[in-house]
């Protein structure tokens, strides 16, 4: 391929690649970039940040403010809502509790993904037909599109809300630790990338992503109201099979096949080729790696639970405590057993205590 600059657009879209020329060319491009680096360094890392990352104070105010509105919004939206809405359905308990934390996931992912797919396909941005197109007359310092800010903030702001919330808020599960890694890399993506004006490249990674979320939180929804009333419902069996099914194939379509080759592939060799001295290289590619690890990580538990489907036992979420299950209902078995105990021991005094005195009435 030809080396273009900043200012000026391909003649035409490129083929998108394959895994192996992925894995060739962006090993054969990071190592070229990382011998050309002679200057790499903190001091060169420094100089670069102060250069090209471009953030109001403002803009921090804004992240702040609207990740606490999130924080706000969820718990009005849970009280009000979401717990009324269980218990309307008659839930089992340990469903209503989980209800509300998908219930809120599902309206945002619905939301988000809803936006950057408007921004994908009804707009005028070519990003995912044409990857490479993402650094296209990049500029330091540049001004964000309007319609791309807004995304930004409602992004970014969400994660940083869901920091908080996964410590705090969510049940915790066996990747719960994994998913707040997730949640830092991914706000230190967004942060960063807006600072360094690759929100074209933020863009797509959020539409690839957010998917996934909206059909995951659909299939759950379907699994707590599928027992509702304490009788067996068809349509939500089927419907949260169905959704189980598109979520498997998504999550391999968007996050294994996709991302790596549109994403990565652009950010790790078509972009030096764009932009020579793309700012913060190797930082940003690091981030994105180590998002695609996180996929194929939790992809693991997918194929766990299609697994699970296919021996025909009862579907739950793979990720949760099951230990915790299980010494909760051996507590349980323990108390009634003392219980049990108990009320035996009572009866046995009652017994001792008439037999005395009808011993007593017949001397």
């Amino acid at each position: 391929m030809s080396g273009r600059t900043g200012d000026a657009g391909p003649a035409e879209v490129e083929p998108m690649p394959g895994y192996l020329d992925l894995i060739s060319g962006a090993s054969s491009v990071m190592r070229g970039a990382w011998r050309d680096c002679s200057s790499c360094g903190v001091e060169l890392s420094r100089r670069t940040l102060l250069e090209n990352a471009h953030i109001t104070w403002t803009e921090v105010a804004l992240f702040f403010f609207s990740a606490f509105l999130w924080t706000q919004a969820r718990r009005g939206l849970t009280r009000c809502l979401f717990k009324p809405l269980a218990q309307w359905c008659n839930l089992m308990p340990k469903d209503a509790a989980k209800m509300p934390e998908s219930a809120w996931k599902l309206a945002f992912y619905t939301m988000s993904w809803s936006y950057s797919t408007y921004l994908l396909f009804f707009s005028s941005y070519s990003f995912f037909h044409d990857p490479p197109s993402v650094f296209y007359n990049w500029r330091s310092g540049m001004s964000v599109p309007t319609d791309i800010a807004i995304a930004y903030l409602i992004q970014g702001s969400f994660y940083g809300h869901s920091i908080y919330a996964t410590v705090y808020m969510d049940a915790w599960r066996k990747d719960s630790a994994v998913m707040v890694v997730h949640h830092i890399i991914t706000l230190a993506l967004i942060s960063f990338s807006y600072a360094f004006r690759y929100h074209n490249v933020g863009i797509l990674v959020l539409f690839l992503h957010d998917i996934n979320d909206v059909q995951l939180e659909f299939t759950k929804l379907n699994i707590y109201l599928k027992p509702r009333g304490g009788s067996y419902h068809l349509l939500n069996d089927i419907l949260s099979n169905l959704a189980s099914l598109g979520f498997s194939v998504s999550w391999f379509w968007f996050r294994l096949y996709w991302f790596p080759l549109k994403v990565l592939w652009a950010t790790c060799v078509t972009s030096l080729q764009t932009v020579p001295n793309i700012p913060f290289y190797f930082f940003f590619n690091a981030l994105l790696f180590a998002l695609l690890l996180m996929n194929i990580y939790w992809f693991l538990f997918i194929v766990f639970f299609v697994v699970k489907v296919l021996k025909m036992k009862e579907v739950n979420d793979v990720r949760e405590y099951e230990e915790e299950d299980s010494s909760k209902a051996a507590a349980d078995l323990h108390q009634e057993k003392l219980d049990d105990d108990a009320a035996r021991h009572r009866s046995a005094q009652g017994k001792h205590v008439q037999n005395g005195v009808a011993k007593e009435k017949h001397l």
